[in-house]
């Protein structure tokens, strides 16, 4: 009868410590949920990393590692090292957003693995074989880049009016006059150098189009997110949306972020 007694004790005590074993462990998954993907942005031509300034802490405040690339701007490859160190820097997958000559540095620089989606935000985005030169020459140059001034050493930039009237229309005034101290210029050559391995053919892309650029045309920004099979958002902003409507640009990631497992 003892024995019985201690052989259903022995049963009992196991059976409590395999249920408990399993609570502590559904618990602890509960209590890990998957890892939100970082967010990293590369700026575009005349602009550096504060240009998302307004974006940024939007992001972390949903909890999202980012970090914004400072381009160096001297050639497409450049560019692209620049921002596959940010990439490999990430703990996990990666939201990759563009803007501007970001875009094109996305489309080669997103062929990582840790890159689960793209984010065109009034960007270019070149094919296979393609240069950002190349785009857009058949429609009107846009009236900003008639404006760009051209230094001896090849690097182009915006004087602070063309800035303020064509890159950033719809900030004020003091806010263009800080973009265009602390602009990057681009070297010429970069806009010649080609894309070899579009990211876009094998992530999922999102795309804002900027309904009253007057740096891209808005129709070419369309044909963009068209090629690339994007989920698009017009928005009635400059090209800079980023600036004046950085809420939007947010939801935009965001909803990239959440569609990213």
């Amino acid at each position: 009868m003892k024995a019985t007694s201690r052989l259903f004790s022995l049963k009992t005590g196991l059976g409590m410590l395999a249920v408990a074993a399993a609570f502590t462990g559904s618990s602890a998954m509960a209590a890990e949920p998957a890892e939100k993907p970082s967010v990293v942005i590369v700026h575009g031509a005349f602009a550096d990393g504060s240009d998302w300034a307004k974006v940024i802490p939007l992001l972390q405040a949903k909890g999202i590692k980012v970090t914004a690339v400072q381009n160096p701007l001297t050639s497409l490859a450049d560019d692209v090292a620049a921002a596959k160190r940010a990439i490999d820097n990430q703990p996990g997958k990666v939201v990759l957003v563009g803007h501007s000559w970001g875009g094109t540095v996305i489309t080669e620089a997103g062929n990582n693995d840790k890159v689960a989606s793209l984010v065109y935000v009034a960007a270019f985005a070149p094919d296979a074989g393609q240069a950002t030169g190349d785009l857009g020459k058949d429609l009107p140059v846009p009236p900003g880049i008639a404006k760009l001034s051209v230094d001896k050493a090849g690097f182009a930039s915006l004087p602070p009016a063309a800035l303020a009237a064509d890159f950033a229309q719809d900030a004020p005034a003091k806010q263009a006059a800080v973009m265009a101290a602390t602009q990057g210029p681009i070297a010429l050559k970069a806009f010649g150098d080609k894309v070899e391995t579009p990211a876009w053919k094998t992530r999922p892309s999102w795309y804002i189009v900027s309904k009253n650029d007057r740096m891209i045309q808005p129709d070419l920004e369309r044909a963009f997110a068209k090629q690339i099979n994007a989920k698009t958002t017009e928005l009635p902003t400059s090209h800079v949306p980023q600036q004046s409507r950085p809420a939007d640009v947010a939801k935009v990631i965001l909803d990239a972020v959440a569609a990213t497992r």
